[in-house]
């Protein structure tokens, strides 16, 4: 089956929608939403977390500093502690993503060590199998 290609939706359908819906203009809807958009950001910045009840709680964490690799040139780099934005659906966002047809939606990168067929554990090539078994 080929990968599925999503439609990209953008900001400015979002305010049409809603536009039609309401019967404001796209440009009184715009605003709205931008301010919307501003004071979910203004929340984060100086509360560090906002929960929006059906839809989910966005929370500002601290990723740990890690020693990485270049994957150009092999190198190890060192990686400081960042903020990162995390997300975390409500309930009702959750049931209904959950429900959607999976035949339209593109797959994430395979897991190499995903048992897709349910049969195991999938050990990795360069790990030797044990014979656990006593003769």
């Amino acid at each position: 089956m080929p990968p599925v290609e999503l439609a990209i939706v953008t900001k400015k359908e979002i305010v049409k929608k809603i536009s039609d819906d309401i019967g404001l203009t796209q440009l009184k809807t715009k605003d709205i939403v931008q301010r919307t958009l501003d004071a979910i950001i203004q929340t984060l910045v100086t509360e560090g977390r906002i929960e929006l009840r059906n839809f989910g709680v966005f929370e500002v964490k601290q990723r740990a500093p890690r020693k990485a690799r270049n994957p150009r040139t092999g190198d190890k780099v060192y990686v400081p502690s960042k903020n990162v934005v995390t997300f975390k659906p409500g309930k009702e966002m959750e049931e209904l993503v959950r429900k959607m047809n999976p035949e339209n939606l593109p797959l994430l990168e395979e897991d190499p060590d995903a048992d897709l067929d349910s049969n195991g554990s999938v050990e990795s090539a360069s790990e030797p199998r044990t014979n656990s078994s006593v003769d």
